[in-house]
């Protein structure tokens, strides 16, 4: 008896990391994505395309969709232009960042893929991507990807709506990149400064940078040194670093620069960003790393932009940010001033009637 315990425990255990093991492997993908290499890849070590091609040539690649499960899987297929995130990532597939003006070539508007295909159990297919590369002769690449994501089906939305969570299903999807040039010219970057304005991320308060890559190249190894003062001031305000950025061709992005926790407060204020791009043994700029490491780039930008805060904006940012301590004084003297009078009403209730008690034994 005394080692009926012990074992239902370790019986429990066991059938515990039974249901931990089967939940990770109902996560992982259903189908695999492997692109067909053509004869007029740049480089073809390469996993995904990077392809040369003439003026108005069209082409069309091929990926293999393969299905290892025993039920037919519905895959939906779209083509994006690559943007630039927040975190200065290159994103392929399908998101809700807006192209940048400077585009000029859209993926979306030269490749066509089927919306939806269906790889049977147990097998593979091959799926066409139609390419069309505008007539126009120029330099540099138009960067974009071809995100695949597995459809659910309704039996999986039946079941994860039911409210009980026993079959909820995350999504997952895998993106290609298709990078397409006309030459293999390599162009300088040119980074600017569009706009400086107070944010929110995260329902924290932050100071959005908007830098545009307008060129249609790379911004590899984007390294940020950004500080912030009050117009006319030299104190630093704010400040933030980041190295080992990138940006699509073509693309912006906004920086959020975190304010820790502090209030936003009216007025005029300067942003002061160096930036450096391109790290390079012959680079001519040199700059300490956040190891302090010495590095050099080829590219270095300064920019100077001025912004304002308006008081409604920064009483509504203030409040909905979760990370400034609020303050509660006002709250705790005000308890204090009730209580205090509570306590005099209650004092002058008891002594009044004690001098009625007193008047009517004397008379």
């Amino acid at each position: 008896m005394k080692y009926r315990k012990p074992i239902l425990l370790s019986l429990v255990l066991f059938f515990s990391l039974l249901i931990g093991l089967t939940k990770v492997k109902a996560s992982e993908f259903n189908y695999s994505v492997t692109p067909v290499i053509p004869d007029n890849q740049i480089d073809k070590s390469k996993t995904y395309y990077d392809l040369l091609m003439s003026p108005g040539q069209s082409q069309t690649v091929e990926v293999q969709l393969r299905n290892d499960t025993e039920n037919d899987l519905v895959i939906e297929n779209s083509i994006n232009s690559a943007t630039t995130n927040l975190n200065g990532v290159v994103e392929y597939s399908d998101n809700n960042i807006k192209t940048d003006s400077s585009l000029k070539y859209n993926l979306k508007d030269l490749a066509t893929v089927e919306s939806e295909v269906t790889i049977p159990k147990k097998s593979s297919i091959i799926l066409p991507i139609k390419l069309m590369m505008p007539n126009e002769k120029f330099d540099g690449i138009i960067a974009g990807g071809i995100t695949f994501k597995e459809k659910p089906s309704d039996e999986t939305t039946t079941a994860s709506s039911d409210g009980r969570g026993v079959a909820i299903k995350n999504e997952y999807s895998y993106a290609v990149a298709v990078l397409l040039r006309q030459n293999e010219k390599q162009l300088a970057p040119e980074l600017k400064l569009l706009d400086a304005s107070a944010g929110q991320v995260n329902s924290r308060n932050v100071i959005n940078a908007k830098f545009q890559n307008s060129k249609a190249a790379y911004l590899n190894q984007l390294k940020l040194e950004n500080k912030i003062t009050k117009k006319g001031s030299r104190k630093v305000l704010f400040s933030s670093e980041a190295e080992q950025l990138q940006m699509a061709p073509n693309s912006n992005f906004s920086y959020p620069i975190s304010l820790n926790g502090e209030k936003l407060e009216a007025g005029v204020y300067t942003l002061n960003t160096v930036a450096y791009s391109g790290k390079s043994d012959t680079g001519q700029y040199e700059v300490k790393n956040s190891e302090g490491d010495i590095e050099k780039y080829q590219y270095k930008w300064e920019f100077t932009k001025d912004f304002k805060i308006e008081a409604s904006e920064a009483k509504e940012l203030n409040s909905n940010d979760v990370s400034i301590e609020r303050d509660f004084t006002w709250l705790y003297l005000l308890i204090i001033i009730l209580i205090a009078l509570v306590i005099v009403i209650i004092f002058l209730f008891f002594r009044n009637k004690k001098k009625k008690s007193k008047a009517e034994i004397n008379e």
